[in-house]
């Protein structure tokens, strides 16, 4: 795969789809490696017309990893000392603008999940001319009294890391069934096997620290994104436990004229069987933006997902 300099670190990244449709780049969460953008979910989105880029974070995968660093002080950032957190999420949305000059794109439409909505968040404040669209997945303002996560999904996220494949596989079916779907049960075989394929492909998960770090040190986005004026579309888990639908409806609210679709049954993940629908609606909210993206079928309808909107197999994402 290609790797890009930008702004300072080395992006390994892909594209898939037409090379003339216009860019969706796709920003994973925390400790997610891109991969966890599913590949047949990325072609359902180029199917739409786009030309789908997605990338590994700083500090995940295959990218740059700040080894360097010493580790956060946890304790101290969170009283409000955020000196050991040695980026924020500003930085890694400055790397994702880096990433569009080495494609030599001006503007692209821009999908994020989890800890990757917040960059997305960032990245439509920061650079709105680069902007086409903003689509917010799972994610939340950075507004400490929303999105709070339950103290089962939070105790899953500070899992030790694996030590081993075995491990790595073992995890990632323990952490799903705690923060995944209960509407859209993953098949465990298929979590561990991805879980696995995806310590094979980099097991490092030292940089999960400094990326959460980043999260914490970062300030409420609330105020910004009520300058937001890129057509916004934010999605939501109405069943999410690690970051609760309040989270979703902090970002909607402040983003003027956002869509909110809150997904009954959906947690903290993206099921096999919501991507037509989530491909659907990302493609409409880009349609506002670009008529060249059109989204075939009937569309979504605003507000509540109905669970039986979409069908398919087990899945998740990151």
């Amino acid at each position: 795969m290609p790797r890009a300099l930008s702004n300072g670190m080395e992006l390994e990244y892909d594209t898939f789809g037409d090379p003339e449709g216009p860019v969706l780049l796709l920003i994973m969460g925390l400790g997610a490696q891109m991969t966890a953008w599913h590949p047949e979910f990325r072609g359902m989105l180029a199917d739409r017309g786009f030309r789908v880029v997605r990338y590994d974070n700083r500090d995940c995968g295959l990218s740059t990893f700040l080894d360097g660093c010493p580790p956060p002080d946890f304790r101290a950032v969170l009283a409000g000392d955020t000196s050991t957190a040695p980026y924020r999420i500003a930085d890694m949305a400055r790397d994702a603008a880096g990433l569009l000059d080495v494609l030599e794109v001006e503007a692209a439409h821009i999908a994020g999940a989890s800890m990757g909505g917040m960059i997305a968040q960032q990245f439509a404040i920061d650079h709105p001319s680069r902007v086409r669209s903003l689509c917010s997945i799972m994610s939340t303002t950075g507004d400490r009294s929303v999105g709070r996560g339950t103290p089962e999904a939070l105790a899953a996220l500070a899992a030790p890391p694996p030590r081993d494949r075995r491990e790595a596989g073992e995890r990632g079916v323990r952490s799903f069934s705690v923060i995944g779907s209960p509407g859209y049960p993953a098949d465990p075989g298929e979590l561990r096997e991805r879980a696995e394929a995806a310590y094979d492909r980099s097991p490092r998960s030292d940089g999960f620290a400094r990326q959460y770090a980043a999260i914490l040190a970062s300030p409420d986005r609330t105020p910004h994104l009520r300058t937001v004026t890129a057509p916004a579309l934010v999605v939501h888990g109405a069943d999410d436990p690690l970051v609760d639908r309040a989270g979703g409806e902090a970002t909607a609210a402040a983003i003027p004229g956002a869509e909110l679709l809150m997904v009954p049954g959906m947690g903290h993940d993206l099921p096999e069987q919501l991507w037509p629908l989530l491909a659907d609606a990302i493609a409409r909210n880009a349609a506002r933006a670009d008529d060249r993206v059109t989204a075939p079928g009937a569309p979504a309808s605003c507000g509540t997902a109905s669970p039986g909107s979409a069908a398919g197999g087990p899945g998740h994402g990151g």
